[in-house]
Formats: structure tokens, C-alpha cells, sequence
């Protein structure tokens, strides 16, 4: 009973887990043609409807009266490969490959005396994850997140040279979890939230083609509520059927992002450091109104997941008055320790390629491409010290995102 109870406590929570795959693992920061040619090495050199998103402080200086951009992200999520074994068994198995198609939208406004206005909306986060083997369907079947960010901002250009901005953050988080085992219980959960973050920017041009700018997205505790059913058929007592209201919170980390671009004629180089805060995430805490569900899952679990660093680097080079050509790299670096990492999010540090174009069909218009490779390292895990009973290796994984969107000035 013990063993069954620890396992199905992860099946419950792997939904939360899944909530939080927008700071490192599966995030999507790249939410632009622009932002996705450059492996999101676009802050200080945010320039046209997105920067409303990426860097508002950069809203003073875009040209134009008003922007608009909006676009499509195609996502496609290869299968996972895992070979080993859990709690002493084999255990080898795949999981299923997944494709989402992402909306998105920006816009930044006509100036006012020394104001401008913005509006993004995104979805930064997602992942939809499956598995068919009997030791990974006992934790994480499936869990699928759906995320949506509302971003009203505003600038302000203090100096010509010096920018402010900021704004408010309107998180909608969705997410599903199943987990089975066959003669011992099924678990079906689902549950949503709304909150609330904010986010700042400042930018500084020391020179005309040199930008320094600095970003910060706050912390955002999710607190998903919804409902909870299926049946527990071992240990006592056992319920044939259960359907329970329930819970669970988890944060949405801070993220800092420090970036520096300068522009050599006709090209523009742009180096960023990222620094997510993942130390905050501790445990992962739940809760089930039902008391006898909550007295077998309702306990604090171990994440103590780490700070992370990314480094990237993006090159946009204007080929003439009709193509702007860009590519990026990043370097990203994963939270989850050995000792806490599962089959809900089997997650390794990754390194991304990434490319893509700008056409001027003419003065106002515009239309953009960009491909993203993200490609994960493999993680070979051990037991001990990892607290899954995994003992194995993943591979291949990652991530492919491709782009099309089109932009107006008016």
C-alpha cells in the first residue's frame, strides 16, 4: 500500500508540474517571427508591434504611428525515448508526439506626448505529454497545459536616450492529468485559474546604435482549482468511485533578463542573460475536499528545483530596403534536479538553433518566417538519489517551432 500510495500522490500532482514548464523544460518564449529567428535574443533590440511584449520600454522608440502583428506558431513535440527501468523493473518506452497550433497578437499604439500603449496576447507556456508503458501510465498517462497571458503595457520616454515601461499580467492556466494501473486505481484530474503578474522595463541607448535594456516578469503562484475522480481499489479504506473537488498551487517563477545590442551598419548583434528563479519552487502543495482522498495525497512533495541561467545570442542583418534575414543560439539550462525529476517532465538542458526572414511587401506591410530547433541533452538518471525509482536514460525530445505571421504600420 505504501508504494501504490506514493504513486498515486505523483499521478495526482503531475498536473502542477505540468503548469510550470513555461520557465525552462518545454517554455515557449518565443512568441514573434522576430523572437523565434533569434532564440529570444530580442530584448534591447525589440523594434516593432512585439517589443509591446518582449521589452514595452522599447515602445518610445518604435517607428510608426501604430503596429500591429499577428501570427501562428506551429509546434511539434518528438517522442521521448526512455531505456531502464523503474523500481527495479523494466520499464522501456516512448512517449506519444504531440503538434499544437499557437495564436498570437501585438499591438502598440500611436504616441501620446511622451506615452505609448501596447497590447500582447500569448501563450508562453504549453505541453501536451503521453505515454503508453505501465510504469510511466502509473504516474503521468497523460497531462496536458494550456496557457494564455493578457499583456496590457505602457511606456514612457523619459529622455530621448532613456525609456521606461511595464505592465500587467492576466494568466489564464488550464490543465489535465491522467494516471492508471490496472486492478488499483485510475485518476482523472483537471482544473484552471486566473492570476494576476506585472512586469518592468528599462531601456538606454549611451549611443545611437548601442541599446542596454533590463526586463523583469514577476512571480505568479498558480492556484488551480477543479475536481478529481476515479476509483482506489487497494489498501483501506478503498473507494470503488470517487469525485472530489481539489487543488494545487504552484509558482510561476520570476525572471530577470539583462540584454545588450549594438548595430554595425546593416547588422545588429544582441546578447541577453536570463535568470529564472526556480529556487521557489520547493514542494508542491495540494489539497482534495474529500478527506479520505486528502488524507492519501494530500502531503507536501519535494521539488527543490534550482535558480537556471540562459544565454543567448541573435543576429538580424538588413539584406536591402525588402529582406531582413536573422538567426539565433541559446543555451538553456534545466531546473529539475536528479533526485526530483519524472516522467511528467523529463527535462535536460537544451540547446536551441533558430532562423528566419522579414519581407517589406511594401511601406506599411509586412510578412515573416521563422524555424526553431530545440534540442535536448541526454539525462541519464540513477536510484539513488532519484526519489521516482527511475533508473535510466532519456533521449531525443526537444522541440520544433516554425512561424508565419504578418505586421502592419497605420
Amino acid at each position: 500500500m505504501k508504494q501504490t500510495t506514493f504513486l498515486m500522490r505523483a499521478a495526482v500532482t503531475s498536473m502542477a508540474a505540468a503548469t510550470v514548464v513555461m520557465a525552462s523544460a518545454y517554455k515557449i518564449p518565443e512568441q514573434s517571427t522576430r523572437s523565434m529567428a533569434l532564440s529570444a535574443a530580442y530584448v534591447a533590440g525589440a523594434d516593432s508591434a512585439d517589443a509591446s511584449y518582449f521589452n514595452p520600454a522599447n515602445m518610445s522608440w518604435v517607428e510608426g504611428n501604430a503596429l500591429l502583428e499577428a501570427g501562428l506558431t506551429y509546434i511539434h513535440l518528438p517522442e521521448v525515448e526512455y531505456r531502464g527501468s523503474v523500481a527495479g523493473v523494466p520499464a522501456d518506452d516512448n512517449s506519444k508526439t504531440e503538434d499544437f497550433l499557437l495564436p498570437y497578437f501585438h499591438y502598440v499604439s500611436p504616441k501620446v506626448d511622451n506615452w505609448r500603449f501596447g497590447l500582447s496576447l500569448v501563450e508562453p507556456g504549453g505541453l501536451s505529454k503521453k505515454w503508453n508503458g505501465t510504469a510511466q501510465k502509473m504516474k503521468a498517462e497523460e497531462f496536458t497545459l494550456a496557457v494564455i497571458e493578457l499583456n496590457p503595457t505602457v511606456s514612457y520616454a523619459v529622455t530621448p536616450e532613456f525609456s521606461i515601461g511595464g505592465g500587467v499580467r492576466l494568466i489564464y492556466s488550464d490543465g489535465k492529468v491522467k494516471a492508471y494501473l490496472q486492478d488499483a486505481y485510475a485518476e482523472n484530474m483537471t482544473g484552471d485559474t486566473i492570476e494576476f503578474g506585472y512586469n518592468l522595463a528599462l531601456s538606454y541607448k549611451p549611443q545611437p546604435e548601442t541599446t542596454l535594456s533590463v526586463t523583469y516578469r514577476s512571480n505568479v503562484d498558480l492556484d488551480l482549482e477543479g475536481s478529481s475522480s476515479g476509483f482506489i481499489a487497494v489498501g483501506s479504506p478503498q473507494l470503488p468511485y470517487y469525485d472530489t473537488p481539489g487543488g494545487v498551487s504552484v509558482p510561476l517563477p520570476a525572471t530577470l533578463a539583462l540584454a545588450a545590442a549594438h548595430t554595425f551598419g546593416k547588422t545588429r548583434v544582441e546578447l541577453v542573460y536570463e535568470r529564472t528563479y526556480w529556487s521557489k519552487y520547493e514542494k508542491l502543495d495540494f489539497h482534495f475536499d474529500d478527506d479520505t482522498v486528502d488524507a492519501i495525497f494530500g502531503n507536501p512533495i519535494d521539488k527543490d528545483w534550482s535558480d537556471t541561467n540562459t544565454f543567448r545570442i541573435g543576429i538580424t542583418h538588413r539584406l536591402d530596403e525588402k529582406w531582413t534575414l536573422m538567426a539565433g543560439y541559446a543555451y538553456d539550462e534545466s531546473p529539475i534536479p536528479e533526485k526530483t525529476l519524472g516522467f511528467e517532465l523529463p527535462d535536460a538542458d537544451a540547446h536551441i538553433f533558430s532562423l528566419g526572414a522579414i519581407m517589406q511587401v511594401n511601406e506599411d506591410f509586412e510578412a515573416g518566417f521563422s524555424l526553431l530547433y530545440d534540442s535536448k541533452d541526454e539525462r541519464t538518471v540513477h536510484t539513488p538519489p532519484n526519489e521516482n525509482g527511475i533508473d535510466g536514460t532519456f533521449k531525443k525530445g526537444g522541440a520544433i517551432l516554425t512561424n508565419i505571421s504578418l505586421g502592419y504600420r497605420f
